[in-house]
């Protein structure tokens, strides 16, 4: 059955009902919480599917990449973006180099902090070599 989501004007709160396609219109919904019929249907979101391709080349917009070697913030957003949108599993030592970019260190003040990503040990169990200096 589908899903139809509410919100209560009475109560302000948002719920979802269950109703076939022949019920749907037909069938009285009141608001789960507090039983008010004073309700609004909310507009269902669209979710548009991108490439993995896509949704990178969204996030390397030349706009953003301007004097990215001198601003470590914008740097460290955009490697934080681009992580949660890769969708896999990255190395522990990512979240530090990206917390400190985005606190304002420079590359070369975290590779002396962290001398282990200049060695590339950051190998993970899959046998992917996920090192930062490629």
């Amino acid at each position: 059955m589908p899903t139809y989501d509410y919100t209560c004007l009475a109560c302000r709160k948002r719920f979802d009902v269950f109703l076939s396609y022949k019920e749907y219109g037909v069938t009285p919904v009141t608001c789960t919480h507090c039983g008010s019929s004073d309700i609004r249907r909310r507009a269902p979101r669209v979710r548009i599917l991108k490439s993995d391709e896509a949704r990178l080349a969204q996030i390397a917009d030349p706009s953003m990449l301007a004097n990215i070697d001198e601003n470590p913030q914008a740097l460290g957003r955009m490697m934080r973006q681009m992580g949660g949108e890769l969708g896999e599993e990255l190395p522990p030592q990512f979240d530090e180099v990206v917390d400190r970019l985005e606190a304002g260190q420079s590359p070369d003040e975290i590779s002396s902090a962290i001398p282990d990503l200049a060695e590339g040990g950051a190998e993970d169990h899959s046998g992917h070599d996920h090192s930062f200096d490629d």
